[in-house]
């Protein structure tokens, strides 16, 4: 499975709309295979799904995510999981233990209908 993380700094950034680099993860078997950090532009949505389709990238984990972006990932059959926050490392080392995000990574006040990404999966 491939997701991709929202980074800033060596957080998950806090703002979709406001990073600037993907953490590209290859997980199999409950570990991180592949890590690749890439530039994108978060306002250029279809050269982000382009990028996903092109890397097999199944799921995105960001911190606050506005509307319109929200709905093209989904439309896309990309798996959202946002209001994520935390070290990007430590939610890593976490997710791959389990293949689920723990309540201590999502913001205050959210809560999400499922936190696993094994449906991510393809």
């Amino acid at each position: 499975m491939k997701i991709a993380i929202t980074i800033w700094g060596n957080r998950i950034s806090p703002v979709f709309d406001a990073a600037k680099t993907l953490l590209i993860t290859e997980i199999e078997n409950g570990m991180v295979i592949n890590k690749e950090y890439l530039s994108f532009d978060p306002h250029l949505l279809q050269g982000m799904i382009n990028l996903f389709k092109e890397k097999n990238i199944s799921a995105l984990v960001c911190g606050a995510i506005s509307t319109r972006p929200a709905e093209t990932i989904v439309e896309h059959d990309i798996r959202l999981f946002s209001f994520v926050m935390g070290n990007a490392q430590n939610f890593l080392d976490s997710f791959t233990g389990n293949n689920r995000i723990e309540k201590s990574f999502i913001m205050p006040g959210c809560e999400h209908d499922s936190t696993t990404l094994q449906q991510a999966e393809g």
